[in-house]
């Protein structure tokens, strides 16, 4: 049977020596949760299939039903290479949603709650001859509203706002050979103002044997070589990175020009490599300087569409890696240079080929819709996890930790939730303060890099009125919603119009709505020109983000159909993005 997912799931962060997982693996449901007191875990004999990393709501898993089943187990048995004999193996999964539980030949080795983040576990000493059946139980409660959830319906059918669940695992399974002592973990922070780049490494099972040399090249060439005694388990290195700007822009990376670095890590013991890893890092810089959005020390205008990540054979698992690809080259033909990913903890071949193409992209939680400590709990852990992840990737410029309220939907009245807001911006700032951070994207700002607004008005001459002075923003209500709380204010922050558009077009089979409509390819590409220009054509508006690339399931919004399909030629699209499309219409209003 063929592999699905084959290609390496952690580019970041690349050994050789891996096996991937993914495939088909016996399945059952626990609907009346009978399966511990029946030890399941144990040798056991399930009655369906099921192929990972697809959860069983999508086609692609071979069941493909949306009926509730919040409990399923998972078994595999798999070989171990022989040349992987004493080494230690560990087991990684890409994501569970929501609590896993793992068991090696019976054997219970790890719990780990959190749907979006990946996980691992070693499990040498559990192996039996070389082998392991690998049993996994996965409980996902549809009805929990205070869990990370993003846009998984708590009902059978998907409406409104929100799509089909994915239930257990969605992103892929493998198995990796590492030494005795091997590089744990890498965060590599460039920084551009002072020709570097700062590297933290961890190392496991550290001994004062060890060295490390960290190689950078850039296409093929050495720009950098640093060996050095190891003194403890972890420490941060500075490589000084004198060329990056010896041919102009050409070696800063940005969505015009992607260039990448390079970079290898060797742990010596005893003038033996004993581990290798291959990364790559981009020379990236984003800031707000007195009130203008800048990328590498330049002003820069952010054109995202919003990404929900869906798709109609794998739900939230993206069917291939060329599926990615393609999202991203279709974004960057519509004349976009970035993509806000929306209630979503993307897969990370995502944020890879973003990396490699040129995209910007800002991460996002995917939210609770309920407040309790408990979702306080659990938003800050898998939030962390999700930095943590993808932390090393230039293509990502901004953190996204809560949209519209959600999880919050008191933050007028209770001072606790407008507290968690404030939290989660200044936990994200205190793990990563080079990029920016929007505390509760679209409206009911506390404390935020970014003016950061939702608006679905569809009238060109009320868009260029709001968005002519500031005092227009601030005392707009799109959506019904304050800009910020009161007791908070507006401080000079670049505005940004973070989702607007939405027009609903029918071009394929789905039924749907949208935001507003249109009935003919002229009409389509008229209405996307009169909310696009009206805000190019504000003198304080900094960036967009239209509603959105795709159709998505009774949503028929997208620029494309659900299938990845274009709506109208996407150079038209580009000209109206790049300003350059001329007018249509006499009744235009200026």
């Amino acid at each position: 049977m063929t592999v699905q997912r084959k290609e390496y799931p952690r580019p970041q962060f690349y050994r050789n020596e891996w096996l991937n997982l993914n495939g088909q693996w016996d399945f059952e449901f626990d609907d009346i949760n009978e399966g511990l007191g029946k030890k399941w875990f144990d040798k056991p004999d399930f009655s369906q299939q099921i192929t990972v990393p697809f959860s069983y709501q999508s086609e692609l898993s071979g069941i493909g039903i949306s009926e509730f089943h919040d409990l399923v187990w998972y078994k595999k048995e798999v070989e171990i290479p022989n040349k992987w004999n004493n080494k230690r193996v560990i087991l990684h999964f890409g994501a569970i949603d929501y609590y896993a539980s793992i068991w090696i030949n019976g054997q219970h080795v790890l719990d780990h709650e959190g749907g979006h983040v990946p996980f691992s576990v070693e499990i040498t000493d559990q192996l039996l001859d070389n082998r392991a059946e690998i049993v996994v139980r996965a409980m996902d409660n549809s009805h929990q509203l205070d869990q990370p959830r993003g846009k998984q319906y708590w009902k059978e059918e998907s409406e409104n706002i929100f799509y089909t669940r994915t239930t257990g695992i969605w992103q892929t399974v493998w198995l990796e050979a590492v030494e005795h002592s091997f590089l744990e973990k890498v965060r590599l922070t460039p920084d551009l103002d002072k020709d570097e780049l700062v590297v933290k490494y961890t190392i496991q099972n550290w001994l004062p044997i060890h060295s490390l040399q960290i190689t950078i090249t850039f296409e093929g060439n050495l720009v950098a070589k640093d060996t050095f005694q190891l003194t403890n388990h972890e420490d941060i290195r500075k490589i000084r990175i004198n060329d990056f700007h010896v041919h102009g822009t050409g070696r800063l990376w940005s969505p015009e020009h992607p260039q990448l670095y390079d970079v290898t890590f060797q742990l010596i013991e005893e003038s033996q490599i004993i581990d290798q890893v291959d990364s790559y890092f981009g020379m990236r810089k984003i800031s707000v300087e007195n009130g203008k959005v800048m990328l590498n020390n330049k002003p820069y205008y952010m054109k995202l569409v919003l990404d929900q990540g869906y798709y109609p054979d794998g739900i939230l698992t993206p069917p291939s890696d060329e599926a990615i690809k393609n999202d991203i080259k279709f974004t960057k033909q519509m004349g976009f240079n970035g993509a806000r990913k929306h209630q979503k903890i993307e897969d990370p071949r995502y944020y890879y080929w973003a990396d490699k193409l040129g995209l910007l992209v800002w991460g996002e939680m995917a939210n609770c819709h309920d407040y309790s400590e408990d979702a306080v709990r659990r938003m800050t852990k898998e939030w962390q996890a999700a930095i943590e992840r993808d932390y090393n990737h230039p293509s990502i410029v901004a953190w996204v930790p809560i949209n519209e309220s959600w999880g919050v939907p008191n933050l007028l009245s209770e001072t606790k939730q407008q507290y968690h807001t404030l939290a989660m911006y200044y936990l994200t700032k205190s793990l990563d303060n080079t990029r920016l951070v929007i505390s509760n994207d679209g409206w009911e700002h506390t404390e935020s890099d970014l003016c950061t607004i939702h608006d679905y008005e569809d009238s060109k001459s009320v868009l260029k009125n709001r968005y002519n002075t500031i005092d227009n923003i601030l005392h707009s209500t799109p959506g019904s919603r304050l800009i910020y709380i009161p007791g908070y204010k507006y401080n000079n922050e670049p505005v940004q119009v973070t989702e607007f558009g939405g027009i609903a077009y029918k071009k394929s089979n789905w039924n749907g709505w949208g935001y507003s409509g249109a009935k003919t390819d002229e009409e389509f590409e008229e209405k996307y020109y009169q909310v696009v220009s009206a805000l190019l054509e504000s003198p304080l508006v900094q960036g967009f983000c239209y509603t959105q690339l795709t159709d998505v399931e009774q949503e028929i919004n997208g620029l494309l159909t659900y299938d990845r399909k274009p709506k109208i030629p996407l150079e038209k699209i580009r000209k109206i993005n790049e300003g350059s499309r001329s007018k249509r219409f006499s009744s235009e209003v200026e």
